[in-house]
């Protein structure tokens, strides 16, 4: 007996195995594009030499990634053969798959009503190699290098869709519930964030979201969804590994567990380097279909406005810089500020509700993979009513001992109607050494080549702050 998979109605049977169902479809979504995708089928094993197929799968298998396995380990068989067959669909194709059989053929003719030839394909057209020849018909016992009319195929050929075939060897005999898994391209996920700053509020409100594409070639019915968040690393096609050793693997880390809070959509967990999460609900996901599932929603979440001034020191031109103030907000991923749930990389969009109480888009910008107890800084755009501006009063040059001095100067405005706080970040990068002589008020060390002043401004007001720097080169 020919060994078969029970997949679908599309299949021809010729075992049966009562009581059986296929199992929904689990899929491992990755950054990078691609997918891991498992289902438990049910397979009727003979012992011997057998046959199956099957012709579910994506349009964009890896081949080599294939595993078909009983989990359980219980029954043994051997997999011989393995092939993965994935034709575009044309004219000539399917031509070529009714060689030897009878096709009907709509005939249209001027003057004539349209009528149905019955014809044999003794030859398809398409050549082994992919070239394309006039295909022959025999049409009432006679030979024809044309088509007698437009051919009408049947529907529900397996051989039609993406199908992998296996030839087996079995020791075992009776049915088992075998583990079906490969990757596929054809997939994408990414994250996205919604910032809305109420009038008169405090805090920020958060909802982020995952979403999927599927653009594999196939719908996948109530398919239980993960989505893998972190760089992982794919071997990119045509690689050819350095002989001279086999390396270990690292064994993966223990997984933490799956968390999720009560009426949440999706859980998260630490699995080796990366973080999963795992929708709760099946998700139906029809091909070229993008779907949206809810990953959080948080409210009161503190999010603090910052204003950037940042400006390049050691400028040997004593001229006049205006600066454009950034804005930034900061956000602490903390469950003491409602969330403390690792955060995936994605874009992020403010909305603030105005006068009226309609809410506008303010700015967006894209955060990093962001762990619990991390801070999340995004730049959001610049803002219109603080002004900076830069230059260097005063500069001397003693040649002898290569020495530069100058004073800078920087000043900061505020045309807004409500204070504001302002971070004037200079970066006094000139080649070789420097030294700070004099400030005007204390700075705060970012780093070896960062001096940050703090300036705090009243409505309408205006604060300078100047610094002597030597270079040394």
């Amino acid at each position: 007996m020919k060994l078969a998979l029970f997949l679908s109605t599309f299949l021809t049977f010729s075992a049966a195995v009562s009581g059986v169902c296929l199992a929904e479809a689990s899929l491992t979504i990755h950054s990078t594009g691609s997918a891991h995708v498992r289902e438990t089928v049910p397979v009727a094993l003979r012992p011997g030499t057998q046959r199956l197929e099957f012709s579910e799968a994506t349009a964009q298998v890896e081949p080599d990634s294939i595993v078909l396995r009983d989990p359980t380990g219980q029954a043994e068989f051997r997999i011989l053969e393995q092939s993965y067959r994935n034709e575009p669909l044309s004219q000539a194709l399917l031509l070529g798959l009714f060689e030897g059989k009878t096709l009907d053929f709509l005939r249209r003719e001027p003057g004539k009503p349209d009528r149905v030839v019955v014809g044999k394909v003794v030859r398809g057209g398409l050549m082994a190699g992919g070239g394309i020849v006039e295909p022959i018909i025999e049409v009432d016992g006679k030979l024809q290098f044309s088509l007698p009319g437009d051919p009408l195929f049947p529907a529900g050929e397996n051989e039609l869709k993406p199908t992998i075939r296996w030839t087996l060897e079995s020791r075992f005999s009776g049915a088992v519930r075998a583990e079906l898994a490969y990757l596929s391209g054809g997939f994408s996920w990414e994250a996205s964030y919604n910032l809305v700053e109420q009038a008169g509020g405090d805090g920020v409100n958060l909802a982020a979201w995952v979403s999927i594409r599927n653009e594999s070639g196939r719908t996948f019915e109530n398919a239980r969804i993960k989505v893998l968040a972190g760089d992982l690393r794919r071997v990119p096609p045509g690689f050819q590994p350095r002989m001279g050793g086999v390396r270990a693997m690292a064994a993966p880390m223990a997984s933490k567990g799956l968390m999720a809070s009560p009426g949440q959509a999706i859980a998260e967990e630490s699995v080796a380097d990366y973080h999963l999460y795992t929708v709760l609900q099946p998700v139906t996901l029809r091909n070229q279909e993008t779907k949206q599932v809810e990953l959080l929603r948080a409210s009161g979440v503190k999010a603090d406005q910052v204003y950037v001034l940042e400006t390049e020191g050691g400028a040997l031109r004593a001229d006049s810089k205006f600066g454009k103030v950034q804005v930034f907000r900061e956000i602490k991923n903390s469950e003491s500020n409602g969330l403390g749930v690792a955060l995936p990389k994605g874009k992020l969009r403010f909305f603030s509700e105005g006068s009226d109480r309609q809410l506008e888009f303010v700015g967006e910008g894209e955060i990093e993979h962001t762990p619990k107890d991390e801070v999340l800084r995004v730049f959001t755009g610049h803002a219109f009513d603080l002004v900076g501006e830069h230059r260097v009063i005063h500069q001397t040059m003693d040649p002898a001992n290569q020495l530069t001095t100058q004073v800078v100067e920087v000043k900061v405005r505020n045309r807004r109607k409500e204070p504001a706080e302002v971070r004037v970040r200079e970066h006094p990068r000139r080649g070789g050494s420097w030294r700070l002589l004099k400030e005007s008020q204390p700075h705060l060390d970012r780093d070896a080549d960062t001096l940050e002043f703090v300036v705090s401004l009243r409505p309408g007001e205006e604060r300078v702050v100047t610094y002597t720097i030597q270079f040394a080169g």
